[in-house]
């Protein structure tokens, strides 16, 4: 049949490889399959009981009806309230907007400031989904590649090589996904040097694991003297309260770029869940202090995940300040065969420990590094340590075979 009723867009977009590595997990479950997935980016922890209790009241007290596009009034209190004291920013709630999730406020606003044929510096390793979403809006995402040996942070040299008169944004994230990495005081006033250079350009500054820190505090951009009436801030409840299921993130940035995400919002979904709304001024107006044992046992697993994954041989490991992720280079675990199969990138070897070793995690072509790979550490050690163990036992066969 000679039909093709798929739009152009879709044709050309990848989908999400963090997503499909999730789904092929769950398919190989339901199959009977022992298998520890390493692949998404979520707390294991519930969510805190005293953010529940506010969801549960919100329900008993009937906010089941349609809420303004911006989110409730005394949400953007506690948004524009989190901001101040932890960052001390000031933002009003004409600033402010609240999404269903982190990701669709990046979408909104992407398709609220970009034309067709816009640049978007884009620093690599990124989150999947930067790329297909600059695409989607018609824009072009440059790359800019940092790899191990600069504990993938690109530099300021490289930010103002990159920079074009096509250039419109410059989107990352602090700390980042797939890497952890996280930018310093030093680094970020070099980059702001380079950026006062140039005013026509839109800093985009994803702060979503910004509670998710250990070893240095993170800092947001829009800190800097001049930056904060040019950047834009998304962040959201997802990671540091343990909300990934939610579904509530927030912008908040100039009142022309807010505004504009306001209309593509208020035309395709409307406003996020009145429930989880309610539910997030509990975690917003919360002493951090509340939500501190999740980042302690992350940083409890991140050393401890560390060490291990350092003995598997190849493995080449950075060990990352911030988030919830490992981004070891495993370049010297490729060009090698097993059982007939070619291991020739980073989506063969994963693949291979999803088949041999009943472990999934996401290829770092995905992020645009190749060679690596993104292991989720959001897991009980037991799990983490049994994972570490398969790949190992994996890697040892094929050299012992050798």
């Amino acid at each position: 049949m000679d039909r093709n009723f798929v739009a152009n867009r879709v044709e050309t977009m990848n989908e999400s490889e963090t997503l499909a590595m999730a789904r092929k997990s769950r398919e190989l479950k339901a199959l009977g399959k022992d298998i520890i997935s390493l692949s998404l980016g979520e707390p294991d922890f519930d969510t805190p009981s005293f953010i529940k209790d506010a969801g549960i009241r919100a329900i008993q007290d009937n906010h089941s009806h349609y809420t303004p596009v911006q989110g409730y009034s005394d949400l953007l209190d506690a948004i524009s309230f989190k901001f101040k004291r932890d960052q001390g920013l000031s933002y009003s709630q004409k600033q402010i907007v609240c999404s269903n999730g982190a990701k669709q406020s990046i979408a909104n606003l992407c398709l609220a400031v970009l034309n067709p044929g816009d640049e978007v510096l884009v620093p690599a390793p990124y989150w999947v989904s930067y790329r297909e979403i600059i695409r989607l809006a018609g824009a072009i995402p440059v790359e800019l590649n940092a790899g191990h040996e600069q504990n993938f942070k690109v530099d300021a040299h490289q930010l103002e090589q990159a920079i074009g008169p096509k250039t419109k944004m410059l989107l990352f994230s602090s700390p980042c996904n797939p890497t952890g990495a996280m930018m310093t005081q030093s680094e970020l006033e070099a980059w702001v040097q380079v950026l006062l250079k140039h005013p026509s350009i839109l800093v985009v500054s994803d702060e979503i694991y910004e509670l998710i820190a250990f070893d240095q505090p993170h800092i947001s951009i829009a800190t800097f003297q001049g930056m904060y009436d040019r950047t834009v801030i998304v962040n959201g409840m997802s990671k540091g309260f343990a909300m990934t299921g939610w579904r509530l993130g927030y912008l908040a940035g100039p009142v022309d770029v807010i505004d504009a995400c306001l209309k593509i919002q208020g035309q395709l979904t409307s406003a996020p869940s009145s429930i989880a709304q309610k539910a997030a001024i509990a975690g917003l107006l919360a002493e951090p202090a509340l939500v501190q044992f999740m980042v302690d046992a992350f940083k409890s697993r991140r050393d401890k995940m560390a060490e291990a994954v350092k003995s598997i041989p190849g493995f080449v490991l950075s060990v990352p300040p911030g988030a919830f992720y490992l981004f070891p280079d495993i370049s010297a675990c490729l060009n090698w065969s097993w059982g007939g199969k070619s291991v020739n990138d980073a989506q063969d070897f994963c693949s291979l420990m999803l088949e041999e070793a009943g472990v999934a995690m996401v290829p770092g072509d995905a992020f645009g590094a190749p060679g690596c790979i993104r292991m989720s550490y959001a897991a009980d050690w037991h799990i983490l340590e049994e994972a570490v163990l398969r790949i190992r036992k994996v890697i040892e066969h094929y050299h012992a075979l050798g």
